[in-house]
Parts: structure tokens; sequence; C-alpha cells
């Protein structure tokens, strides 16, 4: 796992809970930064996932 996967599966996290507890204590402010927060770290995980992907690749053409 590089560092992108895990900063980003780790901001997914924060994220989900920060919208559950805006949704619990109804603060739709604070549930749509964890919604967006959520989904930012989905992205910078996929980033991560790409980057792993594509050396994983470059490794087995060069052998």
């Amino acid at each position: 796992m590089n560092k992108d996967q895990a900063k980003g599966r780790v901001k997914e996290v924060q994220g989900k809970a920060k919208e559950i507890t805006g949704k619990v204590i109804g603060d739709k402010s604070m549930e749509l930064k964890g919604k967006l927060e959520r989904a930012g770290g989905k992205g910078q995980g996929l980033y991560g996932d790409v980057k792993a992907n594509l050396k994983k690749s470059s490794e087995r053409t060069t052998r």
C-alpha cells in the first residue's frame, strides 16, 4: 500500500464519521463536509491504486 492509498482510506473513514455525526446531530453542513471529505479520500485512494498498478506493470515489463 502506497502513501496515497493509505491517506485516501483514512480520509474516507474520517469523512464517513463526520457524515454520520452530522446526521445524528442534525448538522447538514457537517454532513456535507463529511461527504465531500469521503469523496476526496476515495479519489486519492483510487489515484494511489492507479500508481500501484502502473508500478507493478512497469516491473513486469522490465523483467
